[in-house]
């Protein structure tokens, strides 16, 4: 399928996933959420994707919200705005839930919506020099739609500060607060990426799958309430074929199946 605003560019079982709007710093419009709901219910539904880079085309990695697009929100009802808010949030959660792991790629800035992208990454590589901000208060609206996906990354006390203060923040400050896991220096970015592909792509598929799905469901609960949850999950996989497989090859010394060379 062919997109306006995406570039998908294809490398074995990883989807290189490219947000296409380099003249605008490759911020939103509801042309481009769109796309981007289009893109993971596909994903969702491919059984031989294994990982996704997302990553920004030109200078920046996403500057939030187009202007243009927003100048257009000024006329939008009450009706009209919570319409077009539930298709952001269900572009955010579907991104958020894919069963294979996201793995940012941030350069330049991320901004408001861009911060949110961020957010519903597994893993977040963000080049030295980058810049973040929740900077919506500065525009008189609040970061409302990506504030639970950013809360499950920074958490309550960086929350307050950079949400209600809408201040720009450095890459070092993002890997502080945990929005960024890595720091590449300048002409290392891609490197620094691939490394985490490699570690993807030498993990089972459906072990990172009932992983990534496992902690959307017991974060924040306390241990006993997910006792039974937790428990089933681990003897279910423990006894699937690639749980059989990965148990076997240890001790066997040898590959497990889901392994390419």
């Amino acid at each position: 399928m062919s997109y306006r605003y995406l570039d998908i560019q294809r490398e074995g079982p990883v989807d290189h996933l490219i947000l296409n709007r380099p003249d605008v710093r490759n911020a939103f419009n509801d042309e481009m959420i769109g796309e981007l709901a289009s893109w993971a219910d596909m994903a969702r539904a491919d059984p031989s994707l294994r990982a996704v880079v997302l990553r920004g085309a030109g200078p920046s990695f996403c500057a939030g919200a187009d202007l243009t697009w927003m100048s257009s929100m000024v006329r939008y009802s009450l009706e009209d705005n919570v319409r077009d808010a539930q298709a952001a949030s269900a572009m955010f959660d579907a991104l958020n839930t894919l069963p294979v792991p996201v793995i940012g790629r941030v350069h330049g800035a991320a901004l408001g919506g861009g911060c949110g992208l961020v957010a519903i990454c597994d893993v977040v590589v963000a080049e030295e020099g980058a810049l973040f901000g929740f900077t919506e208060t500065k525009l008189g609206i609040l970061p409302a739609i990506i504030a639970p996906f950013a809360l499950a990354k920074i958490g309550v006390s960086a929350a307050r500060e950079l949400f209600l203060t809408g201040m720009r923040f450095s890459v070092t400050r993002a890997r502080e607060i945990g929005l960024v896991h890595a720091i590449a220096p300048t002409g290392t970015l891609d490197a620094r990426v691939q490394e985490y592909v490699r570690e993807v792509l030498s993990a089972a598929p459906s072990a990172i799958a009932r992983a990534k799905g496992l902690l959307q469901q017991i974060a924040w609960r306390p241990p006993a309430d997910v006792r039974d949850l937790t428990c089933r999950t681990i003897a279910d996989q423990r006894v699937s074929p690639e749980g059989q497989d990965g148990m076997r090859a240890f001790l066997e010394k040898r590959k497990a199946g889901w392994i390419r060379d």
